[in-house]
């Protein structure tokens, strides 16, 4: 039976595991590896890796942290952060990464994403956009972890970048980031049924409920989430978690 991919994406600050809630009041959480090797015990379908800072910093995520992440994996990952330019997606890929995130500088020029899929292959491209509504209350895509609006629609961006070349779309809602109260169906479900590549949501996911919502309601092909995997119960113990198979099975039949 057909179930779609999840995914926990782990937010990185200075190669530590931090978490957001609406991408501020970051919470250290532990070292990356470790992590990953607790969802290779959990057999994990993938990873995400973003980190936070190489965008603002003028810098792309470490290499060596990448091949770090590729000798402990047991699964596919995806990693962004800071990413501008063909050699920085060459050294990424060939230090482990199955496919590579880009979200700022997709806004700031979208014919990378044309390059790099037709060097890559679209499938190794993921671009990532964040969405929330500026002080107008006009839903635009920001960049830069959420700290620049852009000139994008969320639907005006998807489209573009579908007409470039990218693979798939991570559709992340800022003001859900970190909620744990349900992703943002409406603006996922907007998105999915316009573009013609797949749809990962991202933002807000609490519960097996909230992935089951996004993708019945919201035709997300796959379902990312934070805290989720973090944290456990209301006080929001850290306790690095993956669903069973089992469960994962029933709430997709």
């Amino acid at each position: 039976m057909f179930r779609p991919r999840i995914i926990p994406v782990l937010l990185l600050k200075n190669q530590d595991l931090v978490k957001s809630i609406g991408f501020k009041n970051y919470r250290y959480i532990g070292d990356p590896i470790n992590a990953v090797k607790i969802f290779n015990n959990l057999k994990a379908d993938e990873l995400i890796f973003l980190d936070i800072l190489a965008s603002k910093e003028n810098k792309s995520i470490p290499i060596q942290l990448i091949r770090n992440i590729g000798e402990e994996a047991n699964m596919p990952f995806a990693v962004g952060g800071g990413i501008r330019t063909l050699d920085q997606i060459r050294n990424i890929i060939g230090s482990g990464a199955e496919r590579v995130i880009i979200n700022t500088y997709a806004a700031q020029n979208p014919d990378f994403i044309r390059q790099a899929s037709e060097t890559f292959g679209s499938s190794t491209i993921i671009v990532c956009m964040d969405v929330k509504k500026s002080f107008l209350g006009k839903e635009k895509t920001w960049i830069i972890n959420g700290s620049k609006a852009t000139n994008y629609s969320p639907l005006e961006f998807a489209k573009l970048m579908v007409v470039n070349g990218a693979g798939e779309l991570v559709v992340q809602s800022i003001e859900k980031d970190g909620s744990m109260n349900g992703y943002d169906i409406e603006l996922i479900n907007r998105i999915s049924k316009e573009v013609s590549i797949p749809v990962v949501a991202l933002g807000g996911a609490g519960n097996l409920n909230h992935l089951k919502e996004a993708y019945v309601n919201g035709f997300a092909s796959g379902l990312a989430a934070g805290s989720m995997f973090i944290y456990h119960g209301e006080r929001r113990a850290v306790l690095v978690n993956y669903p069973e198979k089992s469960e994962l099975s029933q709430i997709f039949k």
